[in-house]
């Protein structure tokens, strides 16, 4: 079954270059193309995607509020990989709370871009090195701890809480399993572990939780690359 994506941009031609990219593709369809925020709410609503690609800056409504929008009354599973020229930390931060599952520069490789889609939609996330950077230093800040947050730690495991730290940090699956002496797959099976016990979406949330409980301090130990 194809993957259903809705691309929204403000300028067409780099609108409709990302949907020809996709269409090369022979398991993305692109259903539908926006030019706004609503235009991209209307989309969503409409053709019911697995994907919305989304700018930041557009016209009427900007993608983070689009975004929240979307997320808020889908009633299917969607889910809204970011894709902006702009990493700036209001906009990291506002487009993850958003519940952005992605959040990718437009300087990705074009022939990475389909790699991307298919990434969000089998349930995974994405954040360029620099992006992760910028949200760390967001949380180093404001060094505020969530107790509401910090509270369900108490449903992990030891181990589990060293996946979220890892996870944080921006290690992969191979880089926590080289780390902890341990196989892909069991890493695999406690990030997983993870998200239904903190009722998480993806990574990236997980990446929010462990700086918003106090599990991570920014500028800490660096796990990963």
């Amino acid at each position: 079954m194809s993957i259903r994506v809705v691309v929204a941009d403000d300028q067409a031609l780099v609108r409709r270059g990302f949907a020809m990219i996709l269409r090369m593709d022979d398991g993305i369809e692109v259903v539908a193309e926006a030019g706004t925020g609503l235009e991209a709410i209307e989309a969503a609503r409409r053709h019911r995607p697995d994907v919305v690609l989304m700018d930041i800056r557009m016209p009427e409504l900007d993608g983070l509020e689009a975004t929240s929008r979307i997320l808020e009354h889908a009633d299917w599973d969607v889910r809204v990989l970011i894709l902006t020229t702009f990493d700036p930390d209001e906009y990291v931060y506002r487009a993850l709370r958003a519940g952005a599952a992605a959040f990718i520069l437009k300087d990705i490789p074009p022939e990475q871009l389909a790699t991307a889609v298919r990434t969000v939609a089998e349930g995974g996330a994405l954040l360029a090195p620099s992006i992760t950077r910028r949200l760390i230093g967001r949380f180093a800040e404001h060094r505020t701890v969530n107790p509401a947050v910090a509270g369900r730690l108490e449903r992990l495991t030891e181990r589990e809480r060293q996946m979220v730290a890892a996870v944080a940090r921006g290690a992969s699956n191979s880089e926590i399993a080289g780390g902890l002496f341990i196989g892909a797959a069991t890493v695999k099976s406690h990030v997983s572990s993870i998200l239904t016990k903190l009722g998480l979406r993806d990574r990236t949330q997980i990446v929010i939780f462990a700086y918003e409980s106090g599990l991570v301090e920014a500028g800490g130990h660096d796990v990963g690359h």
